[in-house]
């Protein structure tokens, strides 16, 4: 075995939005629009940055699937799209039990050697 790993699209879009929430105005953006749809211009309004700058955060953001656009009259509301935060929490918590796992190991070996010092 040449040691090569698999990456499939899930990795990839997961990358992206592990990426895409390294950013702090993403992820303000991102907690924002989980109390309802925004516009640009409602999403920028507590930034020093222009529409144009905010615009660019959210190209990012709906790349990787986490928030879409909608059309309304002359404005495009943009709206989180929670469903794609599960593959990130469905990560997470499995990452969470192997650790843990893990940790309860340590802890078991640890007391093993407290027990018996000459192990």
């Amino acid at each position: 075995m040449n040691g090569a790993v698999t990456t499939t699209a899930g990795d990839e879009r997961l990358d992206a939005m592990f990426a895409a929430l390294a950013d702090r105005t993403r992820r303000d953006i991102v907690a924002r629009l989980a109390g309802g749809e925004a516009t640009v211009t409602e999403l920028a309004a507590p930034y020093g940055m222009s529409v144009q700058a905010v615009s660019q955060h959210l190209r990012v953001l709906e790349r990787c699937g986490l928030i879409s656009r909608g059309r309304h009259r002359q404005t495009r509301p943009c709206r989180l799209e929670p469903q794609a935060l599960e593959s990130a929490l469905s990560w997470i918590q499995e990452s969470r039990r192997v650790w843990a796992e893990r940790m309860d190991g340590l802890e078991a070996h640890l007391d093993r050697l407290r027990e018996d010092p000459q192990r």
